[in-house]
């Protein structure tokens, strides 16, 4: 359960955010351990990847609006799918920020589980402690697999968007926008795969956090 944090603790998180082992210290002194921060990341890393589902989809309509264009200010239309454009890019690179604070935690959280296993002296709690831990680190490593493959196609996409930004922004009219047609067919078929391998992430997400959570 998250943690409700004072703007003067949250300014102080913020000067100790470089440090991180300073900044999990300080947590942990206020209850908020390694494992919840943990799942808050994951929740927000989850969050991040719906909101850019969201904004490549936008930007595609805004894209097949241009491309579809029939009257009216073209130049208008152009600028709309452009800002969409922008949109997805900072969601993808707001996805990837969460998806490496997921990371940067999970390394912290293991190797202090791992430590901690070493103090346990009775060997049949150790063994317990063990297996738990294994089994937490392969959860979260399919978990993770399965975000870095969905970040992985957000790339592509992103490339192919902008190429066709810039190509029709040399040259705005009809006719140029009627010879990247064949572009945007296959920019819908590697969205639609990117909507595929996020919704494979989320859902791994969803297990990772039932494991997580009492």
């Amino acid at each position: 359960m998250k943690v409700l944090i004072s703007s003067s603790l949250i300014s102080l998180m913020l000067l100790l955010g470089g440090c991180q082992s300073a900044y999990y210290g300080a947590m942990e002194k206020m209850g908020y351990h390694k494992r919840d921060i943990m799942v808050d990341r994951v929740k927000d890393a989850q969050a991040s990847q719906q909101d850019a589902q969201k904004q490549f989809s936008s930007a595609l309509a805004e894209m097949q609006a241009l491309l579809h264009h029939d009257g009216g200010d073209l130049e208008e239309a152009y600028n709309k799918a452009k800002d969409e454009y922008e949109s997805a890019q900072s969601a993808a690179d707001r996805v990837s920020d969460r998806i490496n604070k997921v990371e940067s935690v999970a390394d912290a959280l293991f190797d202090e589980w791992q430590d901690e296993i070493g103090e346990i002296s009775k060997a049949s709690l150790r063994q317990k402690s063990q297996s738990k831990l294994n089994q937490t680190q392969k959860s979260y490593t399919q978990m993770l697999k399965s975000m870095r493959r969905a970040e992985s196609k957000m790339a592509p996409v992103l490339t192919a968007m902008k190429d066709n930004m810039l190509f029709l922004k040399h040259n705005l009219n009809a006719q140029t926008i009627a010879s990247i047609k064949g572009e945007f067919a296959n920019l819908q078929t590697d969205i639609s795969s990117l909507m595929k391998e996020m919704n494979r992430s989320i859902d791994e997400s969803n297990k990772f956090i039932a494991h997580m959570e009492p």
